[in-house]
């Protein structure tokens, strides 16, 4: 890992963020050159101890979301350390924060009450699990909360089995995703403008924005829509075959797709079945069209063949562990595995040419920054020592 430069050099983020969502999000523009520091309460942030596995006394999940940081530890709770955060925001572009909505405002650092008319120029991101109104605001919020109310659960699952929580934590990471959008488009008026303003984003919302099609089903027919499993509820063939060589993916939505696979299979009578002429006429028999397409396959290379169906220009894909995906050859070769100064990770799937990001420092131990971030806030080597002692701010034996 590497110093330079980015597409976002020279931003400044405040990062009050924990967990995941707000790191997540902090991550990325980290990788694209944004200066982000860290505050972490005195405790640290709690993901550092959700393990195993641990490296180090880091645990593997902090570690996958705070790479390109650097870190202060500081107490929000009591005015010496409110102080020092408005300091750090006189010089501060965004300042992005998922605490309990109204927390901020019991601390006297609300945005409307307080940073709005002292730092005009401040992109403010709000992060909560509920949003700042309704009758759930100010109630904490967790991925699988949100996954489970935003109907994202009754959705995932087999046919005949009972919902399941879709296995990586997508309601936190796609809020993580759409609060670094949002931050952008505030960055980007602001240059028009010459004003920051507040964004606002919840794990719920950004659930139920993750419904496709399913939602969209739902509104034009009225009907529930059920956990399909590996099935797509618009599309067939769309699922996971067993093979000879291993399980694959097929998708063969259209009709000229899948012409070419049932060609491919040696079949190509198939494709002018009247119960698999069209889209429509393959949804509304795809548990015939499973048995024929999977008595096809079991004899199959399902690797080779999925080769050769890309080749094709048909959706097609082995299904892998995560160790046989990060050692994938497209994988790569689009250097989405990183190594360097003892740390693996994965890189951002951001690719810019003339300023492309990278994963530049790992992630920093607790208050391994701290006096540091202080000394270029400008307080002297007495009063960050003083800082310290009386329990305002941690640091790391060694700075």
């Amino acid at each position: 890992m590497t110093d330079g430069g980015g597409a976002l050099a020279g931003v400044r983020v405040i990062d009050l963020t924990r967990i995941l969502a707000g790191p997540f999000c902090t991550q990325m523009l980290g990788d694209h050159g944004a200066e982000i520091i860290k505050i972490e309460p005195p405790h640290g942030d709690d993901t550092r101890r959700w393990g195993p596995p641990f490296e180090d006394g880091e645990s593997a999940y902090f570690n996958g979301v705070n790479r390109n940081k650097r870190t202060l530890a500081l107490d929000l709770s009591g005015p010496g350390g409110r102080a020092v955060l408005l300091r750090l925001l006189e010089r501060a572009d965004v300042v992005i924060e998922n605490f309990k909505a109204g927390q901020l405002d019991k601390w006297d650092l609300g945005y409307e009450a307080v940073l709005e008319a002292r730092f005009p120029r401040l992109v403010y991101c709000q992060i909560t699990g509920f949003g700042a109104t309704g009758p759930y605001a100010g109630r904490p919020g967790f991925d699988a909360i949100a996954q489970a109310m935003s109907g994202l659960i009754s959705i995932n699952g087999m046919a005949d089995g009972p919902p399941h929580r879709i296995g990586t934590p997508i309601s936190d990471i796609a809020t993580g995703l759409y609060a670094g959008n949002a931050i952008l488009m505030a960055l980007l008026e602001r240059a028009v403008s010459g004003r920051g303003q507040k964004v606002e984003l919840s794990l719920l919302d950004c659930s139920v924005s993750l419904l496709h099609p399913h939602a969209a089903n739902y509104l034009m027919t009225g009907e529930t829509p059920p956990p399909t499993g590996n099935r797509h509820p618009n599309i067939a063939p769309y699922e996971v075959f067993e093979t000879a060589g291993g399980r694959i993916f097929i998708a063969g939505g259209t009709d000229r797709q899948f012409a070419r696979l049932v060609a491919e299979l040696g079949r190509a009578e198939l494709a002018d079945d009247p119960r698999f002429k069209d889209n429509a006429a393959r949804k509304g028999n795809e548990v015939a069209l499973a048995q024929v397409l999977g008595d096809l396959l079991a004899e199959t290379d399902g690797h080779a063949l999925a080769e050769r169906l890309l080749a094709l220009g048909i959706p097609a894909g082995p299904v892998l562990a995560i160790p046989e995906a990060l050692d994938h050859a497209q994988v790569r070769a689009r250097e989405m595995l990183v190594e360097g100064d003892g740390f693996r990770c994965l890189s951002t799937p951001i690719k810019m040419i003339r300023t492309p990001g990278r994963p530049r420092t790992p992630p920093p131990g607790f208050g391994a920054h701290s006096r540091i971030l202080l000394a270029e806030a400008g307080y002297s080597a007495t009063e960050i020592e003083a800082l310290i002692a009386a329990g305002v701010v941690r640091a790391a034996d060694k700075a």
